[in-house]
């Protein structure tokens, strides 16, 4: 094993009948209070893994325990086990590749709460150096955001152990130009104190300066010297374990930092020391016309600089977007990597979610944290990408917004996504030749449903009627549902809606539940479905008539 993993993951002694059912509909998530005595006692908890979840050096087996009287079943892709999943009984399961793990315990048909654990299986080679590479924490509360980076500083120990360095791809605190600049000292506080108590003592922290992190001055203030050690530009030169590591500052990419990067480049390109070594280089701002179609970025020159060295991975965040999409990683001239975004993430705007009461509302932000644990090699560039939260939640919470949940966590550590496998080896050729994330090679394979009804009318307690939808499989994820209901006599439009599937949350259900805005009262009405994936491939159309 990779890892020393020494915290425990607590668990909640309950959970909704819907989850377990493997439905999303949020109404039965949305409670945050205690169960009472005798929910306790009826919910079985979630069963114990015989083996943590963290980083292996091969293949590993794994046992599911549960209460006498119980029966344990599961999942291996990602999804919420059923009474009619494997049970595994008195046998391991074998583990061989990446893997989320996912478990519940079933007296009669009672079932118990799930629980999700993330396999990352390499082989015995060591890495030459390993980046915990995150963006955005956002910390403004000393009191409010400790639990979670305690919890989150759990998972990193567990994937990486002691990563060789930290980067914090800016935004570390919230300030608006809002006078909050001293918070950097409560990030500051939060992270010494975490790496502290995970022994991260050889650990470098290196810093990026975002929008939100008021002055360049404060930001330096705030921390201790090595993590932000520009010359007065915001951007800098580092090495880790011999890979080199620059900073750039995004908000601010001047013709000076232009040629100074460059120079860089050049000066690393020219060493024989750093062949088939990547270039760690990470900005706050994406970087126009590469990851996630261009959204939110900004900086063309930047892009220009990196094109003469395919070499360069170049990390960003800002965007908040999500790192389970595929487009999340890029590859042209060199590589782009979205990292998502350690307190919340967004997915593309225009589309509608289930709230908390389990209504449609007009959402992009979820309150699931990722990052990226990077892992390089002689030739190779290995990128996990990990969920530190990702558990079903809402934004908003009596209309108000709530991204900062608090552990109890059920998904932290899984994976948020299979790995990308970046290859260095060779001159800026071969390296451009073997890149694989690229407009020219983007999935064109479309979503498809494995059952022959994947729509039912359902009865909803007020007297709608809903929609439930089994999920739609992809070879990568699906994104979104188009979802549109028409009265059958008289053609009229009740419902046309995009619905974002959750495709962050860990286990994800195995269906979606939709409210119409309609009484289920007799009338037929015309349903068409269309599964989408986060390529724009589309799924056959599925039409029925529901009474």
């Amino acid at each position: 094993m990779r890892t020393s993993r020494l915290s425990y993951r607590a668990l909640a002694v309950a959970t909704c009948s819907m989850i377990a059912a493997g439905t999303l509909a949020a109404p039965a998530l949305a409670s945050s209070q205690p169960p009472t005595a005798n929910k306790v006692q009826e919910t079985p908890a979630a069963p114990t893994f015989s083996v943590p979840g963290g980083s292996y050096d091969g293949p590993i087996r794994v046992k599911l325990r549960a209460a006498q009287g119980e029966t344990v079943r599961y999942t291996t892709d990602g999804t919420i086990p059923s009474k009619s999943s494997k049970a595994s009984g008195n046998s391991s399961i074998l583990i061989s590749a990446d893997t989320n793990l996912t478990a519940i315990a079933f007296k009669g048909n009672q079932p118990g709460v799930p629980r999700s654990v993330g396999y990352f299986i390499d082989s015995k080679e060591q890495p030459k150096a390993s980046f915990m590479i995150m963006s955005d924490v956002h910390i403004g509360n000393y009191d409010s955001d400790k639990l979670n980076w305690a919890g989150y500083f759990d998972t990193i120990g567990e994937v990486l152990g002691a990563p060789d360095a930290i980067l914090s791809n800016g935004d570390m605190i919230n300030d608006n130009w809002n006078g909050k600049g001293k918070d950097h000292q409560i990030t500051s506080r939060i992270f010494q104190e975490n790496m502290k108590r995970k022994g991260m003592d050889d650990t470098e922290v290196f810093l990026s300066y975002g929008n939100h992190d008021a002055t360049l001055a404060e930001l330096r203030e705030g921390y201790p010297q090595g993590w932000f050690p520009d010359t007065g530009g915001g951007y800098y030169r580092a090495e880790v374990q011999g890979v080199p590591t620059i900073t750039v500052n995004t908000e601010n990419y001047s013709s000076a930092q232009s040629t100074w990067l460059t120079e860089q480049l050049t000066e690393i390109g020219a060493n024989a020391t750093y062949d088939d070594l990547p270039v760690i280089v990470q900005g706050h701002r994406p970087i126009s016309g590469t990851v996630m179609d261009g959204q939110q970025s900004s900086n063309a020159k930047l892009g220009q600089d990196l094109a003469k060295f395919p070499r360069a991975i170049y990390f960003s965040g800002h965007s908040h977007l999500n790192l389970n999409d595929p487009r999340s990683i890029h590859q042209k001239n060199f590589t782009a990597v979205n990292e998502g975004s350690s307190s919340y993430i967004e997915i593309d705007h225009g589309y509608q979610m289930l709230d908390a009461a389990g209504e449609l509302a007009n959402r992009f932000e979820t309150p699931t944290a990722q990052g990226v644990a990077v892992e390089v090699y002689e030739g190779r560039t290995v990128i996990k990408r990990v969920n530190l939260n990702a558990d079903w939640h809402d934004i908003y919470t009596n209309g108000t917004w709530s991204a900062n949940f608090k552990p109890p966590f059920f998904s932290s550590g899984t994976l948020a996504g299979s790995s990308w496998n970046v290859s260095t080896a060779g001159n800026d050729d071969q390296v451009r030749e073997a890149f694989v994330h690229t407009d020219a090679n983007r999935n064109k394979t479309a979503p498809f449903w494995e059952v022959k009804n994947p729509v039912q009318g359902v009865d909803l307690s007020d007297g709608r009627l809903g929609l439930k939808i089994a999920q739609a499989k992809d070879d990568e994820m699906v994104h979104h549902y188009r979802v549109v209901v028409a009265e059958k006599d008289t053609d009229e439009v009740v419902l046309s809606t995009k619905l974002a599937n959750r495709f962050d949350v860990v286990p994800a259900p195995t269906s979606v539940q939709v409210p119409v805005p309609v009484p289920r009262d007799g009338k037929t009405y015309l349903v068409q479905v269309t599964a989408v994936d986060a390529q724009g491939n589309t799924s056959k159309t599925f039409a029925t008539d529901i009474r």
